[in-house]
């Protein structure tokens, strides 16, 4: 991979999500009900930030959850580039509730379509939201995101790296040509 260019620093990190906690707040009339679900790996710590987020406009937060996709996927076959996933934890009950789905980046929508059927297989929320950091484009799903932080539209020949200080140290979103 060749290095082209950093597209988010820690602070811009923190603006998005921000901006998408109001958006949150705003679409959904409040933290009624309202349970955001970070899909692992990245999704789990943007999720808990946007909720400190949300505490901070309601002053209540949301309740965090994390999701665990691997046994939903589609696209496992031939693919060495599966995320790493550890097991399922939402130690609450999604039934009737506005789920908000969080990850990091959006690409071709097979991940969201996994987490979905997910999410349907802990119960039957009212509705469920889909946040995420960075769009790139590439959809090859009817899947659009209701939040998104940033459109970065990208050739197939690019990828978009998303670090994360609980994960990797340090916030910052990059592109990278393969």
């Amino acid at each position: 991979m060749t290095f082209k260019a950093k597209i988010l620093d820690s602070a811009d990190i923190d603006r998005i999500l921000i901006r998408i906690a109001h958006q949150i707040c705003e679409k959904n009339s409040g933290v009624e009900d309202l349970c955001l679900i970070g899909i692992r790996t990245r999704g789990v710590p943007l999720a808990k930030r946007l909720a400190k987020c949300i505490e901070k406009i309601e002053g209540k937060a949301p309740q965090v959850g994390a999701l665990d996709i691997s046994q939903h996927r589609d696209d496992i076959e031939g693919n060495s580039k599966t995320p790493i996933v550890a097991d399922t934890d939402v130690p609450f009950s999604i039934k009737g509730k506005t789920v908000v789905l969080v990850d990091d980046v959006i690409y071709t929508c097979r991940t969201a379509r996994a987490a979905l059927d997910a999410v349907m297989a802990l119960g039957r929320p009212s509705r469920i939201q889909l946040s995420v950091l960075i769009d790139r484009g590439h959809a090859e799903l009817p899947i659009r995101p209701n939040f998104v932080g940033k459109n970065i539209p990208t050739s197939r020949e690019e990828i978009i790296a998303v670090r994360l200080a609980e994960c990797d140290e340090e916030d910052s979103v990059s592109i990278y040509s393969k």
